[in-house]
């Protein structure tokens, strides 16, 4: 709870305060594809319990602790990029008082800190651990499954509520899995079970 209140206070200081111009991320093709969907919000805020479930099948504080330092690469990253390049989504032409829910997500997170999009890095650096740790556990490949389609549901979310375009998306996709094999999260979610890598 510490790391996410002091990532918050960090992004939405950027997001409220950019340190130069902020460049408009271009839709593509499939942002035109992809409507606005306000069914996606549910996917789009159960990434805080999708990635609550590395830690929650932890088996001690410091498994989590290093797991902390490892997920705080791609945040830092993500911060960094943000402050040296502050970006946001074009506005989407909707009218957000239609849409209550969505509209409360758009005061307190707008459009900025777009790309790549920390939402989805998160989800996918979370996808590879709990990939990792499922295998070397053998709950067989349903679990495995859902793990991968709960992933990609939430980076449809992203574009589905208009709050990411597919650039940002693909970017986030990048730095998820980058700093997942980077960071030797595979090893970590072996280690974890006494498994040697």
């Amino acid at each position: 709870m510490g790391f996410t209140l002091c990532f918050f206070v960090a992004y939405l200081f950027l997001l409220k305060h950019p340190a130069a111009p902020v460049s408009i991320i271009p839709t593509t093709w499939l942002d035109d594809a992809i409507g606005f969907q306000p069914v996606a919000l549910p996917i789009y805020l159960s990434l805080w319990l999708y990635v609550s479930l590395p830690p929650i099948l932890m088996l001690s504080t410091g498994e989590i602790a290093r797991y902390g330092l490892r997920v705080l690469v791609p945040c830092l990253i993500g911060l960094a990029v943000f402050y040296l390049w502050p970006n946001a989504v074009p506005p989407a032409h909707i009218d957000w008082t239609q849409y209550p829910s969505v509209a409360f997500l758009k005061q307190v997170d707008t459009a900025g800190n777009a790309c790549p999009s920390l939402h989805v890095a998160t989800a996918v650096f979370s996808c590879f651990w709990l990939y990792w740790r499922l295998r070397f556990l053998q709950v067989g490949t349903m679990s495995q499954v859902l793990n991968v389609v709960w992933c990609v549901a939430i980076a449809y979310s992203t574009m589905a509520i208009k709050q990411h375009v597919a650039l940002d998306v693909l970017a986030g996709t990048v730095l998820g899995i980058v700093t997942a094999l980077a960071t030797g999260l595979k090893a970590h979610a072996a280690r974890g079970l006494g498994l040697s890598m």
